[in-house]
């Protein structure tokens, strides 16, 4: 649970850049790569991430939105990227305005009550989540994994 606002700026600009790396690895050829036929691909998680922080910066009173409809996956890659790029400084943006003592009010979300610092966690950790799915597709693509929390095996060789 955040605290303080710019605890909240620090962590999400420092997984945003690692997110970037990631998406910047993707190819429009591979968009469509999943684990097994059936299960999310590449270009699916992408957009989410690009897409689902207006979701929970919504949950936190944020003034967020997409910048394309989250169920029409793009065909091109760069639109992921820069579609998350935009979201990325929107949702700063927004956070500069609350206060740290808005961080700790409850706010409802899923039906249950949270405050607006865990829902804010809540948000890198789905974040951080997604990352982690894309980066082994991205080995099983045959595309290049970025060292986003230390070098992978075929940077460290």
């Amino acid at each position: 649970m955040y605290r303080k606002v710019d605890d909240f700026i620090t962590d999400w600009n420092n997984g945003a850049q690692g997110t970037i790396q990631v998406l910047e690895s993707l190819t429009d050829e591979k968009l469509d790569q999943a684990i097994v036929e059936g299960h999310s691909t590449l270009g699916w998680i992408g957009w989410h991430l690009a897409t689902a922080p207006a979701f929970f910066a919504g949950i936190v009173g944020l003034n967020v939105k997409t910048s394309g409809n989250p169920s029409e996956v793009p065909t091109k890659a760069e639109t992921i990227v820069q579609a998350y790029k935009t979201i990325v400084d929107d949702v700063q943006k927004e956070a500069e305005l609350l206060t740290d003592e808005q961080l700790a009010e409850e706010i409802e979300s899923f039906g249950n009550k949270t405050t607006r610092g865990a829902m804010l966690r809540t948000l890198i950790d789905h974040q951080t989540h997604h990352r982690g799915q894309m980066t082994v597709l991205l080995r099983q693509a045959g595309l290049k994994v970025p060292g986003v929390m230390g070098p992978t095996k075929e940077e460290s060789n």
